[in-house]
């Protein structure tokens, strides 16, 4: 069974670069297209968290360190 994470993005940092959406590897990150943060940006989003597997590709890619990254133990 793959290991489990989860993340949280800071939406007000996020410029929706997509750095983090297209380096996820179990694909679980997404832009949100139907909202914006209060730059008039749309931001990344933990778009199905049951597939996240904490493997921090999306922390390290982030240019603006608006990613946080969490393993969650069993």
């Amino acid at each position: 069974m793959p290991p489990k994470g989860t993340v949280e993005i800071n939406k007000e940092v996020c410029k929706g670069c997509k750095l983090c959406v297209v380096n996820c590897p179990v694909s679980c990150l997404s832009l949100n297209t139907q909202d914006t943060n209060s730059h008039g940006l749309h931001y990344a989003y933990l778009a199905e968290p049951e597939k996240c597997i904490g493997c921090a590709n999306c922390g390290v890619m982030c240019p603006d360190a608006a990613i946080t990254v969490y393993r969650l133990s069993r």
